[in-house]
């Protein structure tokens, strides 16, 4: 099966000056609440979902651990595989080649014989290109991330944070009852905004860039 890369360049390539805009989000949250007493990875991913989304609620809501997010950070390093689970995902990940099948005619093609949704056929697919110790980014669909469980994919990290008031918390609980490494949060919210947010923070980290 032929990988299908969306999005953008390579991680070695160099990447540009961070926006001024960018760092004047953060000036403007730092001066609001003091995250400084977090650990430095769960600093740096629950400040990029701040500043991407203007919600404080994400301080408590998150839940995730400093070795879950070493851990993912060097698999992003190591060159594992991105799989995200819907091109509005991909939309917000720079700098980095990304797998997702879920637009793809196939995906389509495959829900409508198996009786699956369009978002799970592309978990599927994208698993088959993929394959274990993927990281995967999964901010469209609760179905996505109940499929990915269902795969058993053994994952490098799940960053599982998609929303709806139909089955997205039920989901993410499901993710941290199932012992898999990964970046969640425990409401209805969410997102892609949010899962292309945390996943930024991560490759921040894995190319040695600053924390802004």
């Amino acid at each position: 099966m032929d990988m299908k890369v969306v999005g953008s360049a390579d991680m070695t390539q160099a990447t540009s000056a961070v926006d001024p805009a960018q760092l004047e989000s953060y000036r403007v949250l730092r001066s609001r609440i003091d995250l400084s007493g977090l650990p430095p990875l769960t600093r740096a991913v629950t400040e990029a979902i701040l500043c991407a989304t203007g919600d404080f609620d994400y301080v408590a809501d998150l839940v995730c651990t400093e070795v879950v997010l070493a851990g993912g950070v060097r698999a992003i390093a190591a060159g594992a595989p991105v799989v995200a689970d819907a091109p509005t995902v991909v939309a917000g990940i720079i700098g980095c080649p990304v797998i997702c099948k879920a637009a793809e005619p196939l995906a389509t093609r495959l829900a409508r014989t198996t009786g699956i949704t369009v978002p799970a056929a592309g978990i599927r697919l994208g698993f088959g290109v993929a394959g274990p110790r993927a990281v995967w980014v999964v901010g469209g669909a609760a179905d996505a991330l109940t499929e990915l469980l269902r795969r058993m994919v053994d994952p490098a990290l799940v960053i599982g944070v998609p929303a709806g008031l139909i089955g997205a918390a039920a989901a993410k609980d499901a993710l941290r009852a199932s012992g898999a490494p990964a970046l969640t949060n425990v409401s209805q919210k969410g997102g892609p905004v949010v899962a292309a947010a945390a996943f930024g923070a991560l490759l921040r980290a894995a190319r040695g860039e600053p924390h802004p």
